[in-house]
């Protein structure tokens, strides 16, 4: 109970990433190649801050799919577009939670927010796979539960009638075409992701500040201009089952296979 009293006092991170996302990540001038973590590292499981890192990520990725959802699910219900934010809004929406979020927790968790980013960091050897793990499964708990506030406050009815957020492929383009955006879409998060985190980029480049979180969030508002006609944009492995989960039809289902395998296949490609 001493050693929790203290890591909490101090604000430590005794098992932190290697090399955290967000602007923790640039914090010195001289580069120097931090350690590849390893495998398993079982004595972080003792320390607070590891959990108050998955407690972040649940948080954050609740907090992300309730405002997207809900913003997804106003457009939807309007008759006429011209009312409502449009498509453009849906991607601000997406984008500036991003933004918000990983700003919040880049310093507590990395503030990935995304399996698909956590995933990559783990190929990277920023992580352990013990941390991997936790993250994976706090980010998809927090989604589900944001999802499933949405459609406390819609009510089921109405929940099901606008399709719940959840991430089906649009009329007129086959599953094929659905699976190429998506890739595309995540390699262009995921290496934006890594180029903003870039401690390098520090050293080499100290005399242009960059707040990693701003890069990350306007990529992803990118992303979710163009493929929201076409998926609705997932690149987000916890946004997409968060959404079928509670949505819980068979044509999202059906689709939501051949979404979500790509965001760790991109974060394969990324890393090799």
């Amino acid at each position: 109970m001493e050693g929790k009293e203290e890591d909490v006092k101090l604000g430590a991170n005794k098992f932190s990433e290697r090399q955290p996302i967000g602007t923790s990540a640039q914090s010195d001038k001289d580069y120097k190649e931090p350690p590849p973590a390893p495998l398993f590292e079982p004595g972080e499981l003792k320390s607070w801050s590891f959990y108050r890192a998955g407690i972040a990520e649940f948080m954050a990725t609740f907090l992300f799919l309730y405002i997207t959802i809900l913003t997804v699910m106003g457009v939807s219900q309007s008759k006429t577009k011209c009312t409502t934010v449009g498509i453009q809004g849906i991607a601000w929406a997406f984008g500036g939670m991003i933004f918000a979020l990983v700003y919040c927790t880049a310093g507590i968790s990395g503030g990935h927010i995304n399996p698909a980013v956590t995933f990559g960091l783990l190929l990277a050897r920023k992580l352990s796979l013990t941390r991997a793990v936790f993250y994976m499964v706090m980010q998809c708990l927090g989604a589900i539960c944001g999802a499933g506030v949405v459609k406390g406050f819609q009510g089921d009815s109405r929940y099901q009638m606008l399709g719940g957020g959840a991430n089906v492929v649009a009329h007129g383009y086959t599953k094929g075409s659905g699976l190429g955006a998506e890739i595309i879409g995540t390699f262009v998060l995921v290496y934006t992701v890594f180029s903003a985190t870039d401690a390098k980029r520090n050293a080499r480049d100290s005399h242009v500040p960059i707040l990693a979180p701003l890069p990350i969030g306007f990529a992803v508002f990118l992303v979710h201009l163009a493929t929201i006609p076409i998926t609705g944009t997932g690149i987000n492995p916890a946004r997409s089952l968060g959404a079928a989960i509670i949505y819980n039809r068979d044509h999202a289902w059906d689709d939501h296979v051949s979404i979500i395998p790509q965001s760790f296949l991109v974060s394969s490609f990324e890393i090799n």
